[in-house]
């Protein structure tokens, strides 16, 4: 069954991250695609000890947020272990990486 993308009014929808297939979005970084509501893209992302973003993140119009399962993610010269929530507006600019392999849970603005 595939995970519907969208969240309709009046639904629930409880989901097991683990069922749903990870898309290999570069060497070491694996996403899952959560359904969300409208104007927001929510999403589980994995990343295996040592990786990194393959570019800069750049975020020119909308906001992005994420939180820190368990792992640590490397930001510039900052770490964020778990249970840290980092929320970034528009016209910022980041490439995670991890030395320790980080799950994270996050979502974009899109509206």
């Amino acid at each position: 069954m595939t995970t519907p993308r969208q969240v309709l009014p009046g639904q629930t929808l409880p989901v097991d991250i683990d069922d749903i297939p990870a898309e290999d979005l570069a060497p070491g970084i694996h996403v899952r695609m959560l359904p969300g509501m409208e104007g927001i893209r929510t999403w589980v992302i994995d990343l295996d000890p040592g990786a990194e973003w393959p570019d800069v993140d750049v975020h020119e119009t909308y906001g992005e947020a994420y939180f820190v399962v368990s792992g640590e993610i490397i930001e510039g010269d900052r770490t964020y272990g778990p249970g840290t929530y980092v929320a970034m507006g528009a016209e910022t600019s980041h490439r995670p990486r991890t030395e320790t392999g980080v799950r994270a849970f996050g979502f974009n603005y899109d509206v």
